[in-house]
């Protein structure tokens, strides 16, 4: 039977299918380590409602942000701090386990993803062994026997396929607090060849640890550029998102709409709100720096007007959504069929980001968590 689909009603399916979000990158053009100095990565300028065209206009550093942004406008960032949540440990029978901590769910009882997980039911125990580097300072702080640190399995969540674990500390310490030794900073599984430091995955502004992963639009970000940005006056406010397991996680249903996000923590508050509404009554611009911050501003705006929030979001954003905080957006590239491509598609449509994606391709750009960014100006979203 012929197809009879208009193209507009092609590409109101396209959007709604997991598969019209693919795109082919070449793997020489994942980011493997950061730029420096951080502020030195390229950044793509979306600035017309027009298809992109190869101009030099459009083709920027970092560094030149003050000059494309106007004074007044509010760039608001995430300053979670991604905290040592992978570690290595071992059964009784000493067996290799790998662990990733997503979240807390009760004083040292944490939900992380076990690999292999499947032989790990209810009771079964885990043991790590601390790190060599630094093992003496830290029993000087937190005396544990024989420098090891174990954890019970409580019950399988079924969401995300993770266990619940308990971790058993010195009393009074929190498991937080032994992460430094027993932990190490975890970076995505397309980083293969890194040599950056710990804190290079970290943003300059990080404060509130809780993430697995950076919020990675910031970690363009210097001093040196915030200072530029002040002499501008083009403010600065935070909320805070710990990135966890909804931010990375595959959409895995072929019909968009179906997805369903997993929670994560945010903390939009007051002052980050007031700040928000001086801007626009003052008619500057809302400029969230990272998906992230996108999240935690929309999902503290659900009941219609932005208000100071402290909860989990399951906000899942995608074409169609209706925008209530966010003007522009600063962003990196991101994988294929995944829900922060949805967002972003969300704000400026999904072929023309696809097409902004090839050009970027085409000129090399560098992709995912270390490579390049995006400027994505309010005039595409209005």
């Amino acid at each position: 039977m012929k197809d009879t689909s208009s193209p507009q009603e092609k590409d109101l399916e396209l959007d709604c299918s997991v598969a019209g979000y693919d795109y082919k990158l070449p793997p020489e053009l994942i980011a493997q380590n950061p730029a420096v100095p951080r502020d030195s990565s390229r950044l793509l300028v979306v600035n017309s409602l027009t298809t992109i065209t190869e101009t030099a206009s459009l083709h920027h550093i970092f560094h030149d942000l003050p000059a494309l942004l106007r004074s007044g406008d509010l760039l608001v960032m995430n300053d979670t701090k991604v905290i040592p949540a992978r570690l290595y440990g071992h059964k009784s029978t000493g067996a290799k386990i790998q662990v990733l901590l997503l979240e807390e769910r009760q004083y040292n009882c944490w939900l992380a993803l076990v690999k292999p997980g499947k032989s790990f039911k209810q009771g079964a125990k885990i043991i790590f062994e601390a790190r060599q580097l630094g093992i003496r300072d830290w029993e000087d702080s937190y005396p544990v026997p024989n420098s090891q640190l174990t954890a019970t399995v409580l019950e399988t969540d079924t969401a995300t396929g993770g266990r619940l674990l308990q971790f058993d500390v010195p009393e009074g310490k929190s498991l937080v607090e032994l992460l430094e030794v027993f932990g190490e900073v975890p970076l995505p599984p397309y980083i293969t060849a890194s040599s950056c430091a710990d804190d290079q995955y970290q943003t300059v502004y990080a404060k509130q640890p809780g993430a697995i992963a950076a919020p990675t639009a910031g970690l363009h970000f210097t001093p040196e550029l915030f200072q530029k940005l002040r002499d501008r006056k083009i403010n600065q406010a935070f909320v805070t998102l710990h990135v966890g397991v909804g931010t990375f996680r595959p959409v895995e249903v072929e019909d968009v709409t179906t997805h369903h996000m997993h929670e994560e923590w945010i903390e939009v508050p007051i002052a980050t709100v007031e700040q928000i509404r001086a801007t626009k009554a003052a008619g500057g611009r809302i400029i969230a720096v990272g998906t992230t911050a996108v999240r935690a501003l929309e999902g503290a705006a659900q009941s219609g007007n932005l208000q100071p929030f402290c909860g989990k979001t399951d906000l899942f954003i995608y074409p169609g959504y209706q925008w209530r905080v966010v003007d522009g957006l600063i962003t990196n590239f991101h994988l294929p069929r995944s829900s922060l491509l949805m967002l972003v598609s969300a704000l400026i449509g999904r072929q023309r980001l696809l097409n902004i994606y090839n050009q970027a391709i085409a000129s090399r750009y560098r992709f995912y968590s270390f490579g390049d960014a995006m400027l994505i100006l309010p005039s595409v979203c209005k």
